[in-house]
């Protein structure tokens, strides 16, 4: 009876979604401009973050995994952090370090003329913040869970470290690898806290999806809301129906 509880408290809001759906005029809806271009935008910020995270998570989760330091429990915690803290906080935090009078924001304006908060560029750091720790902690994870006897093979017949991690230890974490690249991109792809307070709401340079459903309920637009929360359904149920089996039955 509670599981069944728990089913109604998940299925009952998505299927109130799709039966209030303008199916008539959905087709109108989705091949309107603003529509387009925040859904491009939405791809393009959660792609991109997704390889920064692949590229600075990776690394990360191998020092957590297979090194022993003083602080490691400290830094495992600050990776978690953007977990738990509403990203409204983790997108004040983006302002106070890389806004034009952030701790480094500042310098990089003085100094370089570059301004991140409230560009495109600052939506897709809002994104790898929130998106990053999925993917720390879903390698770490397969790393601590795989055999390291072909790695201490590999090392025994001579192989350097480098080599050994890129032919032997990427090779059998990759369906982890997977998993998280599929996590952080989900999660980058739904994030609206940390994008609507470090980079705006502006539309054309960081108002993504999320974004424009917030706007269209704003304006009294449920329609337009109901058809942009569809799509990222649609690609989330996607995404998760085709990968599950693969990469996601790895956590």
């Amino acid at each position: 009876m509670l599981a069944g509880a728990a089913v109604l408290l998940l299925a009952l809001p998505l299927v109130g979604l799709v039966q209030r759906a303008p199916w008539s005029t959905l087709v109108d809806e989705l091949r309107a401009p603003a529509v387009r271009t925040a859904l491009r935008l939405s791809l393009v910020c959660s792609v991109t973050a997704t390889a920064l995270a692949l590229v600075l998570g990776v690394p990360l989760a191998w020092v957590l995994a297979r090194t022993e330091f003083r602080g490691r429990r400290l830094l495992r915690a600050l990776v978690t952090l953007p977990v738990v803290i509403p990203p409204v906080v983790g997108g004040v935090a983006l302002l106070q370090a890389f806004g034009r009078r952030g701790l480094l924001g500042q310098a990089l304006d003085d100094w370089f003329g570059i301004r991140l908060a409230f560009t495109t560029t600052g939506a897709v750091m809002a994104a790898t913040f929130v998106a990053l720790p999925f993917l720390v902690l879903a390698v770490e994870g397969a790393l601590r869970s795989s055999d390291t006897r072909f790695e201490d093979a590999a090392a025994t017949l001579g192989a350097g470290r480098l080599t050994t991690f890129w032919r032997v230890t990427l090779p059998i974490v990759a369906p982890g690898i997977g998993a998280g690249a599929v996590l952080a991109w989900a999660r980058a792809l739904g994030e609206f806290g940390a994008t609507i307070t470090f980079a705006g709401n502006s539309e054309g340079r960081t108002q993504t999806v999320p974004l424009a459903v917030y706007q269209a309920l704003e304006s009294g637009d449920t329609g337009g809301a109901v058809v942009l929360s569809l799509v990222l359904l649609a690609i989330s149920f996607a995404v998760l129906v085709v990968l599950r089996d693969r990469w996601l039955g790895q956590l």
